[in-house]
């Protein structure tokens, strides 16, 4: 089967920086949903026609990938309203309740510094900013069910840091930490 709209590729790759810098591999084959919200709209068109076994290598500038980087979705907040372990790279839904009330809430953010008396969190994707180049290996390919059409999604949030806040049951998961 030929991957089409709608459908569930199985995919490995390795993303790299321009420089050539590995960023990110995937090793084990991770379902994908094709035609939802998975996977970034070029990755989704190179993928059209191919097949199982099939390579792909695709050079993605910012504005094709995880958009440029903006500083207004960086936030200094205090350090109390976090976890007592708390990490540089970690994750959050949204902000914790008495931060910024201005921040969108639909955001995924992660923590970029840690202070004794303040946090800075970054909506931004790890990755924004970057030229990326990425080599794609499909494994597998199927047909979408309904179920997972009607999802929009098989889950596999590396590519979103955007929430649906309209259901709050549907959150995606924190993007893997970066190598």
């Amino acid at each position: 089967m030929a991957v089409s709209p709608q459908c569930v590729v199985a995919l490995t790759w390795t993303l790299k920086d321009t420089l050539g810098e590995v960023l990110d591999e995937l090793d084990e084959p991770v379902e994908f949903l094709v035609g939802g919200t998975d996977l970034l709209a070029k990755i989704e068109d190179a993928l059209q026609g191919h097949e199982a076994g099939d390579l792909i290598d695709l050079h993605l500038e910012p504005i094709d990938a995880f958009g440029d980087y903006d500083d207004r979705l960086l936030f200094l907040e205090p350090r109390d309203r976090f976890p007592e372990q708390l990490e540089e790279g970690m994750g959050f839904e949204g902000l914790p309740p008495g931060c910024n009330p201005s921040a969108p809430r639909d955001r995924l953010y992660f923590v970029s510094d840690i202070y004794p008396d303040h946090v800075v969190l970054d909506g931004n994707h790890p990755l924004a900013g970057i030229a990326i180049r990425i080599h794609i290996k499909v494994h597998a390919v199927r047909e979408a069910t309904m179920d997972e059409i009607g999802e929009g999604s098989l889950g596999a949030g590396f590519f979103r840091t955007q929430l649906d806040v309209d259901d709050p049951s549907s959150t995606p998961p924190v993007p893997p930490t970066l190598h």
